[in-house]
C-alpha cells in the first residue's frame, strides 16, 4: 500500500472520491464507530454524484459526528494505491465547537482520545493521515 499527499487542487476534480475529516473537540481527536465494526475511524466518507468535494466534507462531518458548530478547512488530497487500485481523496481538519445529537445513520457512537487508539479501521492508512493533518 502507497499512500501520497498533494497540494490542494492538484488532483482533477473528478477523481476526488473520498472527504476525511481529522477532527477535535474540547481539544481532544474525535472518532467515530461505524455500526458494523468494532474499530474506530477518523470521520469522513464518499462524495455522492455531482456533489462538490469540500460539500461533501461539510455534510459527512455533520452525519458522523453531529456536529453543530464548527469550523472546517481543506488541507491536501491524497492517494491511497492498494495493487492495482488508486483512490483519491481530500483531507479536511476541523475545530468542532458544539456536538448535537449524533444522526442515526451509520455511526453508533462518538468517542475522544488524546492520540489514536490502536484498533483503527484503516490501521494502514488513518494513521498517515493523522500525521499529515497535524503538521
Amino acid at each position: 500500500m502507497k499512500i501520497e499527499f498533494y497540494q490542494l487542487g492538484t488532483v482533477e476534480d473528478s477523481k476526488l472520491k473520498y472527504a476525511v475529516i481529522y477532527s477535535t473537540y474540547k481539544e481532544e481527536i474525535l472518532l467515530v464507530k461505524h455500526k458494523d465494526r468494532s474499530t474506530w475511524e477518523i470521520p469522513g466518507g464518499r462524495r455522492e454524484e455531482n456533489e462538490d468535494i469540500n460539500a461533501t466534507g461539510n455534510r459527512e462531518l455533520l452525519e458522523e459526528t453531529g456536529a453543530l458548530e464548527f469550523n472546517i478547512n481543506p488541507i491536501c488530497e491524497y492517494s491511497v494505491e492498494k495493487g492495482e487500485v488508486e483512490s483519491y481523496g481530500r483531507l479536511f481538519t476541523a475545530k468542532i465547537y458544539e456536538l448535537g445529537e449524533l444522526p442515526n445513520l451509520e455511526i453508533s457512537e462518538v468517542k475522544l482520545f488524546d492520540k489514536l487508539p490502536m484498533n483503527l479501521t484503516y490501521p494502514d492508512i488513518q494513521p498517515a493521515l493523522y500525521r499529515r493533518a497535524k503538521e
